[in-house]
C-alpha cells in the first residue's frame, strides 16, 4: 500500500491524521492574534470579534464589529455591536450566533447578522454581571451556563427554550474561582448536567438537583497549587485537568480513574485546551499545538502565526491564517485498509483492483487470498470509503467494492454500496469550498438528511439544497426547500412585485404542501403588501387565505374568497371584522354585493343586534322584515304602550308592503291589547302578552263567563276551541253542575268524548256516566270500557250486535269481576244463538 495515502498519520495510543480542508482567504484588518473566534460546530459559520482586553491599533470603527466567515473565510455578515459588555459568544444547533452581555442578556442573530431575538437570564444576574459563560451540548440540545461576579452559577438547558435554573453554591462562596467547566452526561431521559469549579486545589461538583456541592478528590501524584483549565469530553466521561506546574492529569469524569499524568513543559495557562473526540486532548500555547493521548504520548505542531481550535464531536478543526485544518482519530475500518503492511481482507482487495485495472493477472491471486473472507472486505472497503475526505481516496475504495462485489450475490450490501456512494456525493458537494461545510461521515449521520437539508436551507443554498432533496429522495425535501426559497425571494427589494409573485407562481405551482400564505405573510413582514396580496392569489385554502387579505386590510376581497369558499364560519369572521373596521355607511354598502354575505349577516343580526337588523331592512325596503322586527319587539316588551307602540308600526309596514293580512292581524293584535291592558287594570293580573287562547281562558278562570264569550265573538275564536276551554276550565274548577249544564245549552261542536276525558281525569266516573250515552256510536264501547263500566259497555256492544266489541269487552274486564265475566259471556251467547 502507497506510504502516501498514511503520510499525514501520527500515532498516539492509535493512529491519528491531520490534514488541510481549505485554504483561507480572510479578508479581516487585523490578525487572528487579537481577535476572539468562535466556531459553530458541524463545519458551521465561524464569528470573530477583536478581544477587547488586547491592545491593539484600532483602525475602522470605536465600536466592536462581530464578523461572520464561512470556513473557507469568505465574509457572510458584519454585525455592528451597539449593546452592553460582550462576555461571550457561541452557537446554537441551529446556527444561530448567541452573544452573551455582562447584564445577563442574550441577543441571538442568524448567520446573516440579522436580529432574531434576546433573552435575559433573570434579575439576579442582571444585578451581579455575568463573569464567565459557555455554551454546552446535551442531549436537551445546546444549554449555556454563567457564573455571576458573586461566584452564583446560573444553567439553561436548552436555549430554544429559556428556564433559568440554578445549582448549588459553592463553600466559602466569595473566594475566587481558578477554572471551571460544565459536565452534561447521559440520554435525553436521564441526562446529568452540572458544574466543575476548581478553587484552587480543590474541584467541587455542584449538579442540578442537588442541595449542596460535593468535593471531589481526583489522585494527582505531581505538585500543584491551583487548576488552571478543566475540561471534559464531549461525551462526558472523562476529563482532563491542566495544572499551574504544567502536568496535564487525564481520568474519568467521576474522578475516581486515572489515565495518565503528562508532564507538558508549559507552566502558564493554555490559550485553548480541548478534546479531539474521546480518546485525546489537543492543548495551545502560543504558535505550538500539542496532542496528548491517554498512554503518555505527545505530538507537537508549530505554527507560524495564531490559530483557534473548533472541537467536534469526533475531531477538532484548526483554523490558522492560512489554512483550516481536521485532526482526528483514523477511523478502525480505514486503519485495517490502509496503514502499510496491512494484510486485512480489504486491503488485499483494494490492491486486487488495482491490478485488475492495470490488466494484470496478479488481481486473481490477490481475489483468491480474500475470497473467504470477501464479504467482509466489501463492508470494510464502502465504510472505508465513507470516512474519506479525498475524491481520488474515495474512488479508490468504491472501485474497489465494486470490484469485490461481483463475485459475490448479497442484495444488503448493495443496497449498502448503493446509499454511501450517494452520501459521498452529497458530502462531496458540501465540502466543497463555494459551500465550505467541512462535515464528517459521522457528523452527516449524527445531525440526519432533515438538518443537513436545513443547514443548506439556513445558507440560501437552495438550488443545491434542492438537488440533494431529490438526490435523496427526502420526503417533502422539495416543499421546504422552495418553501423556503420563496419566503428568501419576497424579501429582496429590487424584484418588482409581478415578477417576483409570477416567478414564485411558476415555480411552486405542482409542488404539494406549499403555504402560499406563510409566503405571503413574509412579504407583508417586509411591508410588502402588493406582492403579498399577489401570491395570495395562488393559495387554496380559503382559512388561510382569508384571514391575511384580512390582515392587508383587503376586507372586500376577502369576503369574496369567503363566499366563494362556502365556509359560513369564514363569512363570519370575515363579517364582523369589517364591520369593526368600516363604516357603517361603507360596511352595507359592501355586504349588498354578495348575497350570501348579506343573509348571514341579516341572520347574526336577528340574534344579536335587532336595531342594525331593521336598518338593513329599511334600506332594502323590505318592509315585511322590518315588520317582523317591530312584533318581536311587541313579544318581548311587558309595557301595553310600547306593545302597542310596536304593533301599530309593524301594522304600517304592512301597509307600505300592501299586506292586507298582516294589517288585519296587527290591528287585532293592537286591539286585544288595549283590551288586555284595560283588564290587567281591572283585575291587578297580567294579561298584556297573552295570546287570545290564554286571555280567555284566564277570564274563564276569574268567571267571566260574559267577558269571555265577547272576546271569542269579537276576535272569531274557533268555536270548538271555545267549547274545549270551557270544558277543561269547569272540570278544573271542580264545578260539575255547571258542566253538567254548559253540556245541555246546546249541542257540543266538540262532542261528548271532551267531556267524558275531562270527568275521568279528575277520577269522576259517575260524572263522566252523565255523558257516556250521548258519545258518538263507533267509540261508545270504548269510552264504556276506559271509564270501567264493563257491563254497560258489553250491552252497548251487544244492541250493536258487534261480537268483536264484546270480545274487547271481555278482553278488558278484570278476571276478578267473575260476575260481569257470566253476563258478558251469556250476551255472546245469544248474539250467537240470534245468528
Amino acid at each position: 500500500m502507497s506510504a502516501l495515502l498514511t503520510a499525514d498519520w501520527f500515532q498516539l495510543d492509535s493512529y491519528y491524521r491531520k490534514f488541510d480542508l481549505y485554504t483561507m482567504v480572510w479578508s479581516m484588518d487585523e490578525g487572528l492574534g487579537n481577535m476572539i473566534v468562535s466556531g459553530a460546530p458541524y463545519g458551521g459559520p465561524i464569528a470573530v470579534v477583536r478581544d477587547r482586553k488586547q491592545f491593539a491599533r484600532i483602525t475602522t470603527t470605536a465600536k466592536p464589529v462581530i464578523t461572520i466567515y464561512n470556513c473557507v473565510g469568505n465574509i457572510m455578515s458584519k454585525i455592528l455591536w451597539n449593546n452592553g459588555v460582550l462576555i461571550h459568544m457561541g452557537w446554537s444547533d441551529g446556527e444561530q450566533l448567541l452573544c452573551i452581555q455582562e447584564s445577563g442578556d442574550v441577543l441571538i442573530y442568524d448567520m446573516f447578522g440579522a436580529y432574531q431575538k434576546t433573552f435575559s437570564l433573570g434579575q439576579e444576574v442582571r444585578d451581579t454581571k455575568v463573569w464567565k459563560a459557555q455554551l454546552f451540548p446535551n442531549p436537551h440540545g445546546i444549554g449555556l451556563a454563567v457564573i455571576t461576579t458573586t461566584n452564583r452559577m446560573f444553567l439553561v438547558s436548552n436555549v430554544s427554550d429559556p428556564k433559568i435554573r440554578s445549582v448549588p453554591d459553592l463553600p466559602r462562596a466569595n473566594e475566587p474561582i481558578s477554572s471551571w467547566c460544565v459536565l452534561s452526561s447521559g440520554q435525553r431521559s436521564s441526562s446529568v448536567i452540572g458544574f466543575l469549579v476548581c478553587r484552587d486545589k480543590e474541584i467541587y461538583k455542584c449538579q442540578l438537583g442537588e442541595s449542596r456541592a460535593v468535593l471531589m478528590r481526583p489522585e494527582i501524584q505531581n505538585p500543584y497549587t491551583q487548576i488552571v483549565s478543566i475540561v471534559p469530553s464531549q461525551n462526558g466521561r472523562h476529563v482532563a485537568l491542566f495544572t499551574d506546574s504544567g502536568f496535564l492529569w487525564i481520568g474519568s469524569s467521576n474522578f475516581k480513574s486515572k489515565y495518565c499524568e503528562i508532564d507538558t513543559g508549559y507552566i502558564k495557562q493554555p490559550k485553548e485546551l480541548v478534546w479531539c473526540g474521546s480518546q485525546a486532548i489537543v492543548g495551545h500555547w502560543d504558535d505550538m499545538m500539542c496532542i496528548y493521548g491517554f498512554n503518555d504520548t505527545v505530538v507537537s505542531y508549530p505554527y507560524d502565526g495564531p490559530f483557534h481550535i473548533i472541537p467536534e464531536m469526533d475531531c477538532v478543526r484548526v483554523i490558522s491564517e492560512m489554512t483550516h485544518e481536521l485532526i482526528q482519530k483514523v477511523p478502525v475500518v480505514v486503519d485495517k485498509i490502509l496503514r502499510i503492511n496491512s494484510t486485512a481482507p480489504g486491503s488485499y482487495l483494494v490492491e486486487a483492483s488495482k491490478q485488475f485495472q492495470k490488466r494484470s493477472h496478479r488481481a486473481d491471486e490477490y481475489i483468491r487470498l480474500v475470497k473467504p473472507d470477501l464479504a467482509a472486505a466489501v463492508q470494510d472497503c464502502i465504510d472505508a470509503a465513507a470516512y474519506e475526505f479525498s475524491p481520488e481516496v474515495q474512488k479508490m475504495l468504491i472501485r474497489a467494492a465494486q470490484f469485490g462485489k461481483g463475485f459475490i450475490l448479497d442484495p444488503v450490501l448493495t443496497e449498502h454500496y448503493v446509499k454511501t456512494c450517494r452520501w459521498l456525493r452529497v458530502l462531496n458537494a458540501i465540502r466543497d469550498p463555494k459551500v465550505a461545510i467541512p462535515l464528517t461521515f459521522l457528523q452527516v449521520q449524527n445531525l440526519g438528511e432533515r438538518i443537513l437539508l436545513d443547514r443548506l436551507i439556513w445558507r440560501r443554498l437552495h438550488c443545491l439544497a434542492g438537488h440533494i432533496a431529490s438526490y435523496l429522495q427526502l420526503k417533502d425535501g422539495q416543499t421546504r426547500v422552495l418553501s423556503h426559497w420563496a419566503c428568501y425571494k419576497v424579501t429582496q427589494p429590487h424584484l418588482d412585485n409581478e415578477s417576483a409573485a409570477r416567478e414564485i407562481g411558476d415555480k411552486l405551482r405542482n409542488i404539494p404542501g406549499i403555504s402560499y400564505a406563510t409566503i405571503a405573510m413574509k412579504a407583508a413582514e417586509k411591508g410588502r403588501k402588493a406582492l403579498a396580496i399577489k401570491i395570495l392569489e395562488y393559495e387554496t385554502h380559503s382559512k388561510l387565505q382569508v384571514p391575511l387579505l384580512l390582515t392587508l386590510g383587503e376586507g372586500p376581497t376577502a369576503l369574496r374568497k369567503a363566499t366563494a369558499s362556502g365556509d359560513t364560519d369564514l363569512v363570519y369572521i370575515v363579517l364582523l371584522h369589517l364591520k369593526e373596521k368600516m363604516g357603517k355607511h361603507e360596511f352595507e354598502l359592501t355586504i349588498r354585493s354578495f348575497p350570501l354575505a348579506q343573509a348571514l349577516y341579516i341572520k347574526y343580526c336577528a340574534s344579536h343586534n335587532r336595531e342594525a337588523l331593521r336598518k338593513v331592512f329599511v334600506q332594502e325596503d323590505n318592509f315585511s322584515g322590518q315588520a317582523a322586527t317591530h312584533i318581536r319587539d311587541a313579544i318581548e316588551q311587558t309595557n301595553p304602550g310600547s306593545v302597542e307602540a310596536s304593533l301599530i308600526s309593524a301594522r304600517e309596514c304592512y301597509k307600505k308592503g300592501k299586506n292586507d293580512l298582516g294589517v288585519s292581524i296587527c290591528e287585532d293584535a293592537r286591539k286585544l291589547c288595549k283590551q288586555q291592558s284595560s283588564l290587567q287594570e281591572t283585575y291587578g293580573e297580567s294579561f298584556v302578552g297573552l295570546s287570545l287562547h290564554d286571555t280567555v281562558k284566564k277570564l274563564l278562570d276569574q268567571g267571566e263567563v260574559k267577558l269571555a264569550d265577547k272576546l271569542r265573538c269579537e276576535y272569531k275564536m274557533p268555536e270548538r276551541r271555545y267549547w274545549w276551554l270551557r270544558i277543561l276550565t269547569l272540570a278544573e274548577k271542580d264545578d260539575w253542575a255547571e258542566l253538567d249544564r254548559f253540556s245541555k245549552s246546546k249541542k257540543s261542536p266538540v262532542g261528548y268524548e271532551p267531556f267524558v276525558d275531562a270527568c275521568l281525569k279528575y277520577n269522576k266516573n259517575d260524572e263522566a256516566l252523565k255523558y257516556l250515552p250521548r258519545c258518538r256510536d263507533d267509540i261508545k264501547v270504548k269510552y264504556y270500557v276506559k271509564a270501567g263500566f264493563y257491563e254497560e259497555a258489553a250491552r252497548v256492544a251487544f244492541e250493536q250486535k258487534d261480537k268483536s266489541a264484546l270480545f274487547f269487552v271481555q278482553s278488558k274486564c278484570p278476571i276478578r269481576e267473575s260476575s260481569q265475566h257470566a253476563k258478558i259471556s251469556a250476551l255472546l251467547e245469544q248474539l250467537n244463538t240470534k245468528k
